[in-house]
C-alpha cells in the first residue's frame, strides 16, 4: 500500500454512461479529489458513428453529481476529427462544453490508425474532415475558449485562470509526461496493468500487451510484467529537454541548455535549426540569438516543430502514427 500525502493530487476517469451519484460520493471518501470524463462530441451523428451515443442531458445530470460530491477539478475531454464532424457542429459542441462549466478542457486530434487499431477499419475514411477542416475546427476552439476565459495550456488542453495548470504555465513550472500536462515536477512515474508505460528518471518500461501473458507474469511473481524497456542516453535527455521545454512553455532558452549539456547550442544542433529557419520563414516561430519562440500559429504545429530535435523520427519513418493536425 502507498502512504497518500495530505496534499496529493489523486484523480480518476469515469464512463457517465455506467455510474450513479453514490458513485461520485463514495469516491470523493476514497480520497479522489479530480475528475475526468470524456464526452468526444454532442453531435448524434458523430456519436453512432463512433458507437458512443450519450445523451446530452446525462452529462448535466453528472456534472451535478460532481459538484455536489465537492470534487476540487473536473476536466472534460473532446475530440476533433471524427466522422462526420464539421466545423459548425463542433462549434456547437463547444457551446454545450461551456454550459457544463469544467474546470479544464482537452480537445484532442483524432488518430485514425485503422492498421494499427483494426476496429477503425469499420470507419468510412470519406466520412472523416480533412486537415484544411481539422485546422479551422481547433483555431475556432482556441478563439470561442480563450473568449471565454479559459487560458490555452500546451498542445491541447484548456484551463481556467485559476486553475492549478494556468498558474503552472504563467510561472513556467508547467510539465508533461504520458498522463497529459501537470503541475507536479519532473519525477517517477509508474503504469499499473496492461500496456502501461512506467517512466523512472532515464528509463523508460511498458507492461505486457497481452492479457494472458499479463495474467501469467503477475501469477509467477515477477517482479514487473513489462513486455519491453528503454534506457535514456544523454543524448536522449537533452533533446527530451529542449521537445519538453518547446511543449510546455512554447519558447526556449538556448544558453540554458548549453549550459546544462555542456555544448555550444548552435553548433550542436546546425542542421535543426536550418531546418527550424524553414519554419520560422513559415511564420512559425522566431530565432533569436539566445532563444526560440513558438508564434500563436506555430503553436497549432507545435508536434512538428518539435520532431525537427527528434532524432528517431527518421529511423522510423516507415512507420505510421497520428499527424499532427
Amino acid at each position: 500500500a502507498f502512504l497518500m500525502t495530505k496534499d496529493a493530487e489523486i484523480s480518476i476517469e469515469v464512463s457517465p454512461r455506467y455510474i450513479n451519484g453514490d458513485y461520485f460520493l463514495r469516491g470523493r471518501k476514497l480520497g479522489f479529489n479530480r475528475i475526468s470524463f470524456g464526452v468526444q462530441d454532442f453531435d448524434p451523428q458523430v456519436q453512432l458513428a463512433v458507437n458512443r451515443v450519450q445523451r446530452e442531458t446525462m452529462f448535466f445530470q453528472v456534472m451535478e453529481w460532481i459538484r455536489a460530491a465537492e470534487f476540487e477539478s473536473v476536466n472534460i475531454d473532446l475530440i476533433y476529427g471524427l466522422p462526420y464532424q464539421t466545423v459548425q457542429s463542433f462549434e456547437a459542441t463547444i457551446a454545450k462544453t461551456l454550459r457544463l462549466d469544467p474546470d479544464r478542457i482537452a480537445v484532442f486530434n483524432f488518430a485514425y490508425l485503422p492498421n494499427l487499431k483494426p476496429i477503425q477499419k469499420r470507419i468510412d475514411p470519406t466520412t472523416l474532415p480533412d486537415s484544411a477542416t481539422k485546422l479551422t475546427i481547433l483555431q475556432r476552439v482556441i478563439e470561442r475558449l480563450t473568449s471565454q476565459g479559459y487560458r490555452y495550456i500546451g498542445m491541447d488542453h484548456f484551463a481556467k485562470p485559476t486553475d492549478e495548470l494556468a498558474i503552472a504555465q504563467r510561472s513556467g513550472d508547467l510539465k508533461r509526461n504520458f498522463q497529459g500536462y501537470t503541475t507536479l515536477p519532473t519525477a517517477d512515474l509508474i503504469g499499473f496493468g496492461l500496456t502501461s508505460i512506467s517512466m523512472l528518471q532515464a528509463a523508460y518500461a511498458q507492461n505486457q500487451k497481452h492479457l494472458a501473458t499479463y495474467f501469467s507474469d503477475v501469477a509467477a511473481g515477477h517482479h514487473g510484467p513489462q513486455e519491453c524497456g528503454f534506457n535514456c542516453t544523454v543524448e536522449d535527455l537533452l533533446r527530451r529537454t529542449i521537445i519538453m521545454e518547446l511543449m510546455c512553455q512554447f519558447s526556449l532558452d538556448k544558453g540554458a541548455i548549453a549550459r546544462q549539456f555542456n555544448l555550444d547550442f548552435d553548433a550542436y544542433f546546425a542542421s535543426e535549426l536550418a531546418a527550424l529557419r524553414e519554419l520560422a520563414a513559415d511564420g512559425l516561430l522566431h530565432l533569436g540569438r539566445d532563444r526560440l519562440e513558438v508564434t500563436p500559429v506555430g503553436r497549432l504545429l507545435i508536434r512538428n516543430i518539435t520532431a525537427v530535435f527528434d532524432a528517431y523520427l527518421q529511423q522510423k519513418s516507415g512507420r505510421t502514427f497520428s499527424k499532427a493536425i
